[in-house]
């Protein structure tokens, strides 16, 4: 069943959902507005009107039809806003945190076409990836002191998720089935995914780098929960502060370097020309505040940097993919080879 968000059948269904839910009577649901940006859930910004109480803006996440962005971690598990809502429940009950407010979840897709989950609206200022955000006015005009903050604090809240322990919460259901939770098992997963994208299409770049990433994957590394899609750009700020961590689809039970890496990555990807604006710190700077934060030395950083690389230009394939199958791209568009995260890959590789 398909149920246009923007419409007054998907406004009453959404009001009679949220009806008692939120605290006070009858919920009304005014008009949607959406973000310009993001390739997994639809997401849509509304003012709840709750009879008794007033308004609240609230933020609802749909499931999309495609195919999801991300590797399936486990067999089955392949909802991705499932999974977001899943990791956030678990950082509401064990982290310090900054997360919008959850207020439910619905699995049944006879509601509005798809599962979905609804929470609350946190303002701020989101870092763009196009334009990058070092190139906006949202950094170029902030002082040295408010960029160097900007970084520091960002890797704190990826050190403080980093820093749960896994036996403490229910990570069962994210638990891999295919091998031992680590680098292996993950590069692996990525691998599969990767050539499966594909579709017997010549990659050299990505799929030589997997060769050496499955060679040269470190042993006894710390495993943990990670978010997956650890950058600034997933992060609400507020005056340079962390006011809400958002897009937790990607998230596996890996190594916490992953993370680190994953960050890193896309900081390159930032900076395309190398330039730097005063207090905004280098690659070194970066681990030596992530590694203030975790309190642990970061090992296999170079490695982590790579694996991210890899990913992303995987990321890529498959997002091309879904707009080739959805009609909205040239079956013979090269973009999946030629792009950003090829260019990041290629600058890494050249600096192992």
């Amino acid at each position: 069943m398909t149920i246009e968000l923007d419409s007054a059948d998907a406004r009453t269904r959404l009001g009679q959902w949220l009806t008692g839910r939120l605290d006070g009577g009858t919920v009304t649901v005014g008009e949607f507005s959406k973000p310009k940006s993001g390739f997994s859930a639809e997401t849509a910004i509304f003012d709840a009107d709750v009879d008794g109480v007033g308004a609240r803006r609230l933020v609802l996440r749909r499931e999309v039809p495609d195919p999801a962005v991300y590797p399936q971690q486990v067999p089955g598990l392949d909802i991705e806003i499932d999974i977001q809502y899943r990791v956030m429940q678990l950082l509401h009950e064990h982290a310090s945190v900054p997360l919008a407010p959850l207020i439910g979840y619905e699995a049944d897709a006879e509601l509005l076409g798809a599962p979905f989950f609804v929470m609350g609206f946190v303002a701020g200022d989101v870092p763009t990836e196009s334009p990058v955000y070092t190139t906006t006015d949202f950094f170029v005009n902030a002082t040295a002191d408010q960029r160097r903050r900007f970084v520091d604090r960002g890797l704190a809240q990826v050190a403080a998720i980093h820093s749960l322990d896994r036996t403490e919460m229910d990570l069962g259901w994210l638990a891999p089935v295919d091998g031992p939770a680590g680098t292996a098992q993950q590069v692996a997963l990525w691998r599969r995914y990767a050539e499966t994208e594909l579709r017997g299409r010549s990659h050299p770049l990505m799929i030589d780098t997997f060769d050496w990433l499955q060679a040269n994957a470190p042993t006894e590394e710390p495993v943990g929960l990670c978010w997956g899609d650890a950058r600034p750009g997933n992060i609400i700020w507020q005056d340079f502060e962390p006011a809400c961590l958002t897009d937790f689809e990607a998230s596996s039970i890996g190594s916490p370097i992953q993370d680190l890496g994953w960050w890193l990555m896309f900081d390159r990807t930032m900076h395309p020309d190398g330039t730097r604006l005063p207090g905004d710190v280098d690659r070194d700077e970066q681990v030596a505040m992530y590694e203030a934060h975790s309190g642990r030395p970061a090992e296999h950083v170079d490695y982590h940097e790579l694996f991210a690389g890899a990913r992303y230009a995987a990321i890529v394939v498959r997002v091309m993919n879904r707009l080739v199958d959805r009609g909205d791209l040239d079956p013979n568009q090269t973009i999946w080879l030629q792009n950003p995260a090829v260019d990041a890959l290629a600058a890494i590789v050249s600096e192992r």
